[in-house]
């Protein structure tokens, strides 16, 4: 689980980690044995060829993801941590444990399942217990909690309104935002009014969003960075009223990389906090310098197009 990968590196414990997936950070790609993959790697597909495919395999009972019976063998692990969040996105427990149980030492699984901010925030402290290393994880959370702390009294301090927003997690179809997502868009001194808060992302209509006309939109499909997400925005610049809604016309639209919003862990979300406070109020906030190229204004992107 990237998240839980993540997480581990960022509270110094990744000489306990033995094992990861393709889709993990790329410095535990290159020091850690991949013993889950992913079988549309390598392919080249748009977001909605990739929704067709994931439907067509969810419907029939099948999953696009695997795991390497022979990694996980030599790995021999004491501990897997797995998730129940989305079978969309990574590998479940159900299929995990397939495996698992087949191997010579049967591990131990612990499924880390957020809904909400606060429950990823629980999540290091399962991982860091589980690991033996309990008081980092209280360290690490607590340093994460101050900086959002830090975030809010500066709002307080500017009296600084809240704003209408719209987060989408997917452009074809058009995926709202669920889960912790809404929760960072609030500390951040927005509302999405049509997010789903500790529940799944699901489809929206267009003329939802039209008549909701947020004040700001933020666009962080699910995988995509940045430059990814620019090939598909097609799917928003061709319907008839885009050029009309009010963050269009006020250039209040961003392109933001996913890991700091669709992937659960705790350091990477409070990076997108203080990024959406730089979208959201751009006019009292920027982001720090190294979160700086985590998001781009979408006018800006179709100058470098250019």
């Amino acid at each position: 689980m990237p998240a839980v990968t993540q997480m581990i590196y960022d509270m110094g414990l990744q000489d306990y980690l033995d094992g990861v997936t393709f889709e993990c950070p790329a410095t535990a790609l290159r020091e850690k044995q991949v013993a889950v993959r992913y079988k549309l790697e390598g392919q080249t597909l748009s977001s909605e060829e990739i929704n067709t495919i994931f439907s067509k395999t969810k419907a029939e009972g099948g999953t696009l993801y695997y795991v390497d019976e022979d990694i996980l063998e030599q790995i021999a692990p004491d501990i897997i941590f797995t998730q129940d969040v989305c079978d969309v996105c990574q590998i479940d427990t159900a299929c995990v444990a397939t495996s698992a149980y087949k191997l010579t030492k049967v591990p131990q699984l612990i499924s880390i399942t957020p809904n909400s901010l606060e429950d990823v925030f629980s999540n290091a402290l399962t991982i860091s217990k589980a690991i033996g290393e309990e008081d980092v994880g209280i360290n690490y959370v607590n340093a994460l909690k101050e900086r959002i702390y830090n975030i809010i009294d500066f709002q307080r301090s500017k009296r600084i309104q809240p704003k209408s927003v719209l987060l989408l997690e997917w452009v074809a179809p058009l995926f709202n935002c669920g889960h912790w997502i809404p929760h960072q868009i609030a500390y951040a001194g927005g509302m999405d009014l049509l997010s789903h808060p500790s529940g799944d992302s699901i489809v929206i209509s267009w003329d939802k969003i039209v008549k909701y006309d947020p004040e700001v939109i933020i666009i962080a499909p699910c995988g995509y960075d940045i430059n990814r997400t620019k090939e598909d925005m097609h799917f928003l610049e061709n319907r008839p009223e885009w050029q009309a809604l009010n963050a269009v016309k006020t250039n209040q639209v961003y392109i933001a990389d996913f890991d700091m919003f669709t992937q659960s862990s705790a350091g990477t979300l409070v990076d997108g906090i203080a990024c959406l406070m730089a979208m959201i109020h751009s006019e009292y906030y920027n982001a720090p310098e190294h979160l700086a190229s985590k998001f781009l204004n979408y006018r800006d992107s179709l100058v470098f197009d250019s």
